[in-house]
């Protein structure tokens, strides 16, 4: 009789909640296995009772099994009860794991309250440890939507959410080697967590941007407010769709497939629009840095093969670019203004049936191919071209999921600006594809403004850099912060000043961050779970790192990166086009940072130093041999080296010594404008020196000058 109710309740299972079980069934053929799942809701035991292809034993809790209406279910499968304060519960499941018996456990002990994983206790990592039992995690994607999670508030509910069950492959974890009992629950509790966390991030789906966007909108709905600019007027995510579309249309005209398109706009929804447009008609969206000035602008176009821009009258006018654009080469401009009158009734058509039957109409697309390109500064000052695609900046949106909750009631503010991975990845598709509420503000630049609009929008998450964050700080009333439940710093190191103002007039912990363009942007991150001051914090689930020692550094090693995040490759002027596929000492597929770090026994990474030469200035990145360019300009003839020093306000300050003594600020500014280059570029001290110390191969000794910068 009860195998009879478990085959109907199977199958009404299949068909009302269309559950899907994925992942190799043979991960529990082990002589110990210790199943691992997240705990979405009610249904969870339930579910991995009907739908695993073993009979194991579930560990509930003693209020469980005392429950008259929870007792009915368990009545379908097997099950230990144990009350967690008690010292003979762990012992109960040692001794059940030794026998052979397959034990199911959610190491979060409760339902989740946020959606996303919450504390991992020690006890099932110290089982697993203790008996060398296999662990086999697998992911629950579907409950915590139905009307049996315990969310409440702006999270969807569906009587009859589609439930995907993902199976893991298994793992171990080692007794770790520590001097107390204490010591090694606590560590063997740490591993289970990046287990759990690399469950979340590998059994995310492989999908487009625009794929991705069109699932968020079915869970959430459509008609949820999602995205808001300095318009002020809250846009849904079916409003975002059809603009994207539109927008996009009227760009399908003029360009082809996998065709590299500029885009020149500001931290507005538009722009959201067209990267997921462009996405969903197989174009590829070049964002353009506007800040570049017109060479490095013509410099990016030529690198990605630009030959239209998008961008908008007003911007350009109000930025004071109008004049800077025109004289960009073989580039044809076309204005946001001109979408909507440029649409004719055919195309009114097809944007109804590509906003309610996008697949009709749409291509499911390539995850591995081009999504947007970013644009960094290479070491002779021009512009590269960094391809980022679907998968990479779906991996990086996922692997900051996996270790940080992000809830559908939070509100996200980002000023930081698209053309720069962080403010794209972090602060825009991250919120938009996880249900969370994004404010664009233009210019994160406005110190005394953003502060204000963080209270009078009820921001929760405020990512920036460390010049912007001590610079809001320093402005802000000590309530303008007062909902925010994270701020996240990255781009440039985070000064001690920073942390402690902020901690001292908020009350809030600044989790600092590390990554590159190249990557999409994030590599690390601290997080309230795991944090480390001073580190910024271990490397998120699913990447691969390798340290290697440089010559006359002792402490750590040059970072070299490998995962899901990484980029497709560099575009750059003097091949345009091609796309030059990223290769290290370790192969196809490393990235190598530039930067010297260090590792401790937990995995926290902390930042010792940087080898390539660049200056992090307020979080753009400057070549300092493009600097050395701009004085070469101003003062023919003479020698000329840039280095940096520390400043508390900007980050890094950039210094030029010369041997010319007449030359000045003012002449070296007068040459970036007349070079077309930004005024970030322009040294903020300039000193005369007799003669350029050399080292025996006749190069600048960077080394020695960086130590005169010190007392400079």
């Amino acid at each position: 009789m009860l195998s009879v109710f478990k085959t109907v309740l199977r199958w009404l299972c299949r068909i009302l909640f269309r559950v899907r079980v994925e992942g190799d069934l043979q991960v529990f053929d082990h002589p110990r296995t210790l199943i691992v799942a997240n705990h979405e809701s009610f249904l969870d035991g339930v579910l991995l009772g009907l739908f695993l292809p073993i009979r194991p034993v579930f560990i509930v809790h003693s209020w469980v099994a005392a429950n008259p209406v929870l007792r009915i279910f368990l009545r379908m499968v097997d099950y230990l009860a144990v009350d967690p304060t008690q010292p003979m519960a762990i012992k109960k499941i040692l001794r059940l794991v030794e026998t052979g018996r397959p034990v199911v456990i959610f190491p979060e002990g409760r339902i989740t309250l946020t959606g996303s994983l919450m504390k991992i206790y020690d006890g099932p990592a110290f089982i697993a440890a203790r008996t060398g039992a296999a662990i086999v995690p697998i992911r629950l994607d579907g409950p915590a939507r139905s009307y049996f999670s315990r969310l409440t508030g702006d999270y969807p509910h569906r009587l009859f959410p589609a439930i995907r069950l993902s199976i893991q492959p298994a793992t171990h974890i080692a007794m770790p080697d520590l001097p107390s009992a204490k010591l090694r629950r606590k560590q063997a509790g740490e591993a289970l967590r990046v287990i759990m966390q690399d469950m979340l991030f590998h059994s995310q789906p492989r999908q487009t941007l625009w794929q991705a966007l069109a699932e968020t909108m079915a869970i959430y709905g459509g008609n949820r407010k999602v995205i808001e600019d300095m318009h002020q007027i809250p846009m849904s995510y079916r409003t975002l769709w059809k603009m994207s579309l539109a927008i996009a249309r009227v760009l399908q005209r003029d360009t082809r497939a996998g065709e590299h398109v500029g885009v020149l706009l500001p931290n507005l929804a538009a722009t959201v629009g067209a990267i997921f447009g462009l996405s969903a008609l197989g174009r590829v969206a070049a964002m353009i840095n506007h800040t570049s000035g017109r060479d490095g602008m013509n410099n990016a176009c030529l690198a990605a093969e630009i030959r239209l821009i998008l961008t908008s009258r007003a911007f350009l006018e109000k930025a004071n670019l109008t004049e800077v654009v025109q004289g960009l080469n073989n580039i044809r401009l076309v204005y946001l203004e001109d979408v909507r009158p440029a649409l004719g009734l055919s195309d009114k058509l097809w944007l109804m049936l590509g906003t309610y039957f996008p697949r009709l109409l749409l291509q499911i697309g390539d995850p591995e191919s081009a999504a947007v390109v970013l644009f960094t500064s290479g070491s002779e000052g021009k512009p590269k071209g960094v391809v980022l695609s679907h998968r990479a900046l779906l991996s990086n949106v996922a692997q900051v999921r996996a270790v940080i909750d992000m809830q559908p009631t939070d509100k996200v503010f980002n000023a930081l600006p698209m053309f720069h991975s962080f403010g794209l990845t972090g602060g825009t598709l991250m919120p938009i594809l996880t249900g969370m509420n994004v404010f664009l503000y233009p210019s994160p630049l406005h110190y005394r403004i953003i502060p204000e609009l963080v209270y009078d929008k009820s921001c929760t998450i405020l990512f920036g850099t460390g010049t912007f964050l001590g610079n809001y700080a320093k402005f802000a009333h000590p309530y303008d912060f007062y909902r925010l439940r994270y701020v996240v710093a990255g781009a440039e190191k985070v000064s001690d000043s920073v942390r402690e103002l902020w901690f001292e007039k908020f009350g809030i912990r600044i989790l600092e961050g590390y990554g590159a363009t190249e990557t999409a942007p994030v590599l690390a991150v601290n997080t309230p779970m795991a944090f480390r001051k001073g580190s910024v914090g271990q490397l998120l689930p699913g990447i691969a790192s390798r340290i290697v020692p440089v010559p006359g550094i002792d402490a750590g090693g040059m970072l070299y990166v490998n995962g899901p995040n990484m980029m497709s490759g560099y575009l750059r002027a003097d091949h345009p086009g091609v796309l030059e596929v990223p290769a290290s000492i370790f192969g196809a597929g490393w990235y190598e940072t530039g930067d010297v770090v260090d590792r401790d026994e937990q995995g926290f990474v902390y930042i010792r130093g940087r080898v390539k030469r660049f200056a992090k200035v307020a979080g753009e990145m400057v070549s300092l041999e493009a600097v050395e360019g701009v004085a070469v300009r101003a003062s023919p003839g003479f020698l000329h080296a840039a280095t940096t020093q520390p400043d508390a306000q900007r980050g890094e300050t950039i210094l030029i010594y010369t041997t010319d003594k007449d030359l000045t600020r003012e002449r070296l500014q007068q040459a970036a404008r007349e070079g077309g280059q930004p005024e970030i570029m322009v040294p903020r001290k300039v000193i005369y020196v007799d003669a350029l110390p050399l080292l025996g191969t006749g190069k600048v000794d960077y080394v020695t000058l960086k130590s005169m910068g010190a007392n400079a």
